[in-house]
């Protein structure tokens, strides 16, 4: 009779002899298969040939993971969760793409003397010289799962980006000529245009390569949250900056003030610009790429994601004749995103639509687009008085730098013009005192804008591995108004869909402050007090919004803390 909670014990007949353990065996052991499954699968194993593994898999008897542990087991090697390890590039250039597809296996890191190899099954390498030879240093082979090797596999071997200047219609180039281009590069090249590929494909916002005493570290800002590709060693690092500054058309023999450049590629037929920043730090130059994508698809504030309360008070002030509307908010927090879906919904043929901005970063049919370049006298303000004697409807103001500009802007939303602008501030209600202490006259502020929009950006929850809980009394009481006696939250986990960190992408948290009523005849008063009237009138506040997006299962509650800080507003 069978004992309570153990597995039947496998029938002589398939207990595989020999020292090493049969696969079935370990599988019935730890409850993944029945005797009868693992009776079913070696019958087929036998008439059609397939591994053992194959084929429980396949029927989905067995996970990859649990697979991919049971052999190594077998096989008496380690056990990696690839998601959660740090693939080191310098390792992977070791074996070319090709080879790592035919062996199913991926080298991750270099230990000591010796290179470690991850490999979806062991009996295909374990006695592999070929795999030896290729790599041309002793070997450690662990084990991980199938779908998990390929997805890194895929992310680590990407289509190389050849990167060129940009004269009238940048080149674009097919993946033959791009990897052949590369191939016969200098390795600083090589190197520099793989990185790139690497963060563009991964979504990056920014690159930074930063020169410290042993090595340059590089990283790159990934749904706003840097992470590090890779480390170059300090042998290269003149040689990669050289190659940085040559791409931004900068003088690579001066080292010791700060550049500026900038460079057009095509990724997949789709133009973009990266924005150089050179600044010498103690152990070299320290480079920045910004990445701007000059093509995006319509947007609406849908979206967007703005909740219905924000969308139909952010509506009512752009559909106004005149007066001005305010994006603010950090650097890199979608104010431009969230003023272009603005524009797309006034884009028709009745209204002349006019941008300066520095630089255009999105390229819409139907706007007339100017781009700053102070170089030939052409800023914000000079090219504001220009263009309003161009009769334009509406007019997107890239950013409110100085006073000259912020005066010019608020005098054109008096005189029959919609004004749509950015301004770097914390919240709505600051951006008064902001605009006062440029020197405008707070009686045309009251009279000329007709809504501030408060903005940040926080990482949207992986759909695929989040995990629901029930919040603790602390986090029930944090949600306000949000609370619900049925209320579940989510938190981050980390899959191979996600790269193991939790989250992908990201969405606004919006707070839309319209300025009407009590508002206006208190624009010469303390932030508080604007911002208390608001809050009084029906603003809802930036954490009030990431509220809303953790129990709609959104996001989660510690990355609108990490947003939001500990501020209420």
């Amino acid at each position: 009779m069978e004992a309570a909670g153990l597995p039947t014990p496998l029938p002589l007949h398939l207990v595989q002899p020999g020292s090493r353990v049969h696969l079935g065996t370990l599988l019935v052991r730890d409850g993944l298969l029945s005797v009868e499954q693992l009776e079913e699968a070696l019958a087929e194993k036998e008439d059609t040939g397939a591994r053992l593994g194959e084929i429980v898999v396949a029927r989905g008897w067995v996970s990859g993971g649990a697979l991919a542990r049971a052999l190594a087991e077998q096989h008496e090697l380690s056990y990696l969760e690839l998601t959660q390890v740090e693939i080191d590039p310098a390792a992977t250039s070791l074996l070319p793409e090709k080879f790592a597809r035919r062996y199913h296996a991926l080298p991750i890191a270099f230990e000591a003397d010796q290179v470690l190899v991850a490999v979806a099954d062991p009996t295909d390498v374990v006695t592999s010289d070929d795999l030896r030879l290729a790599l041309g240093l002793p070997v450690r082979f662990a084990v991980c799962s199938l779908m998990d090797l390929e997805h890194a596999i895929s992310r680590i071997y990407r289509a190389q980006v050849d990167v060129h200047q940009e004269t009238e219609e940048p080149e674009d180039l097919g993946g033959d000529d791009i990897q052949d281009a590369v191939e016969a590069g200098a390795p600083a090249i090589k190197l520099v245009n793989q990185l790139i590929a690497h963060a563009l494909e991964d979504g990056a916002s920014d690159i930074h390569f930063e020169p410290q005493a042993k090595n340059m570290v590089v990283r790159a800002r990934i749904d706003g949250v840097t992470r590090q590709l890779t480390e170059i060693p300090r042998s290269m690092q003149n040689a990669v900056s050289a190659r940085l500054k040559v791409m931004g058309e900068l003088d690579i023999a001066e080292r010791r003030i700060p550049q500026d450049g900038r460079v057009s590629i095509k990724v997949h037929g789709k133009p973009m610009d990266l924005r150089i920043a050179v600044l010498p730090t103690t152990y070299g130059e320290q480079v920045v790429l910004r990445i701007l994508h000059r093509s995006a698809g319509r947007r609406t504030l849908t979206d967007l994601g703005m909740s219905q309360h924000a969308a139909e008070a952010f509506s009512r002030a752009i559909r106004q004749p005149y007066g001005a509307v305010i994006a603010c908010g950090p650097t890199g927090s979608g104010k431009t995103t969230t003023l272009y879906a603005a524009l797309d919904m006034l884009n028709d043929v009745g209204r002349v639509l006019t941008t300066i901005e520095d630089p255009v970063e999105y390229q819409i049919p139907g706007l007339n687009q100017i781009e700053v370049n102070t170089r030939s006298g052409l800023t914000f303000a000079r090219g504001l008085r220009t263009i309003l004697r161009s009769d334009p409807d509406v007019l997107l103001v890239g950013e409110i730098r100085d006073e000259e500009t912020a005066r010019i802007a608020v005098q054109a939303a008096m005189t029959g013009h919609l004004v749509l602008t950015t301004l770097h501030t914390h919240n709505a209600a600051s951006s008064i005192a902001r605009l006062k202490n440029m020197g405008v006259d707070p009686e045309l502020l009251a009279t000329s804008i007709n809504c501030i929009v408060a903005q940040r950006l926080a990482r949207r929850l992986c759909q695929h591995c989040r995990e629901t809980y029930r919040p603790s009394a602390e986090e029930y009481a944090e949600l306000g108004d949000f609370a619900s006696q049925d209320v579940m939250l989510h938190r981050a986990v980390g899959c191979t869909e996600c790269a193991g960190i939790g989250f992908k992408g990201r969405v606004a948290l919006y707070e839309v402050m319209e300025v009407r009523g009590r508002i206006r005849r208190l624009i010469e008063a303390s932030t508080d007090e604007i911002f208390a009237a608001a809050v009084e009138q029906g603003m809802h506040t930036l954490r009030q919004d990431g509220m809303r997006l953790c129990v709609e299962g959104v996001s989660s509650l510690d990355e609108i803390r990490r947003v939001t800080g500990d501020r209420l507003l």
